[in-house]
């Protein structure tokens, strides 16, 4: 997989200000504030910095906690590093292309994979099937 290299200052000009934020400065979205909470359609979601296919919409489920979740993604799609803000080690993990923040994984997800891959629905974004 090749590596996305830009400048910070390419990033911001590629970028909404809210898709900086989350996917350059690990920011997090308001609970409940992003409409891709509640999609429902079938298709793809993908980097909001590169287009990286992440997650199938047969991926997606509704976890109660306000932000897009899903107990799997597509392969290699992801890095994962130890993140121990917040005074607690959490995974965090990002996109493999461009290394943008995604959220965090958390192992209180559905079967089969008992995951659950906590988004900022910002970092997204969605290709419905045709």
């Amino acid at each position: 997989m090749k590596k996305l290299n830009k400048t910070d200052e390419q990033w911001r000009s590629d970028l909404t200000p809210e898709e900086y934020q989350i996917l350059r400065k690990e920011g997090t979205e308001q609970s409940f504030s992003h409409q891709f909470n509640r999609e429902h359609r079938k298709g793809t979601f993908v980097c909001a910095g590169c287009n990286t296919p992440l997650f199938t919409s047969d991926m997606k489920f509704d976890s109660g906690t306000g932000w897009p979740s899903f107990f799997n993604h597509i392969e290699d799609a992801f890095v994962t590093k130890v993140d121990k803000k917040l005074f607690m080690s959490r995974t965090e993990y990002r996109c493999a292309i461009c290394d943008g923040h995604h959220g965090h994984v958390f192992p209180d997800g559905p079967q089969p994979t008992g995951q659950r891959y906590c988004n900022n629905g910002t970092a997204l974004k969605f290709i419905p099937d045709e």
